[in-house]
């Protein structure tokens, strides 16, 4: 009962969620095992740019270090908020979701190329938090008991934890910058006096990831049209007469 209960569970997250956290356990479970190192994973653009190890660019965003409290903290948040997104300003959207996804993750790296981060993705989940903390201003959150405050100060709440813990808050602003860059281009900028949307997710990735909508105009042949289907013959137990 419990391997079905999660297995629904599972199921029911939706798609992209699913896949990217999916995609961060895995790799966390191939290092602790053993069949691979963090050495294989970390961001370093001279072994991407010469030995065009290209898959480090996407590694270095899947790997939160070795299980434990780090690990887990991170994955509840990246969860949460990644599937809080999708199934609330993001719902129908899932290109749109994916776009933004490719655009943080395009900054991040950016970034990267001029500083030394060798795993990026802490700061992709707070950069999860930070958007969805600013479409979601009026809630008040709780964290461990301890504080209360408004969702917006969310990112910087989680900020503050990670200097206590000792950790460099490098990473965590990284995500707020994009975060905020992505949230004012998206939902500030286009809404100002002689503003207009400036992200503009590619239509290929409509194509792949929302299903497309049906054509309010279309007109069906008469041949298509339900009531010139035929009728199962068997559906009243009996052959209609020839």
């Amino acid at each position: 009962m419990a391997y079905q209960g999660f297995a629904q569970e599972y199921l029911g997250m939706p798609a992209v969620t699913r896949a990217y956290t999916t995609a961060c356990v895995l790799t966390t479970a191939a290092v602790q095992l053993e069949f691979i190192t963090p050495f294989q994973l970390y961001f370093n653009p001279d072994l991407i740019f010469r030995k065009f190890q290209i898959w480090r660019l996407i590694t270095n965003f899947l790997f939160f270090g070795p299980l434990g409290f780090s690990f887990f903290f991170n994955m509840i948040f990246l969860y949460r908020y990644c599937r809080m997104l999708e199934e609330g300003s993001f719902r129908g959207r899932t290109a749109d979701f994916v776009f933004m996804f490719l655009f943080g993750g395009f900054l991040m790296t950016l970034f990267g190329l001029f500083a030394s981060l060798f795993f990026l993705g802490q700061a992709f989940t707070i950069m999860l938090v930070y958007v969805w903390s600013r479409r979601n201003p009026y809630i008040r959150m709780n964290f461990f008991g301890l504080l209360n405050f408004q969702a917006p100060f969310l990112p910087w709440v989680l900020m503050g934890f990670s200097l206590l813990l000792g950790n460099s808050i490098i990473i965590d602003l990284l995500g707020i910058a994009v975060g905020h860059i992505y949230y004012f281009l998206e939902d500030v900028f286009p809404n100002q006096p002689g503003g207009k949307k400036l992200l503009l997710t590619p239509s290929f990735l409509k194509m792949v990831f929302d299903t497309p909508e049906e054509d309010p105009n279309y007109n069906p042949l008469p041949e298509d049209r339900p009531e010139h289907l035929p009728r199962d013959q068997d559906q009243h137990g009996q052959q209609h007469p020839q």
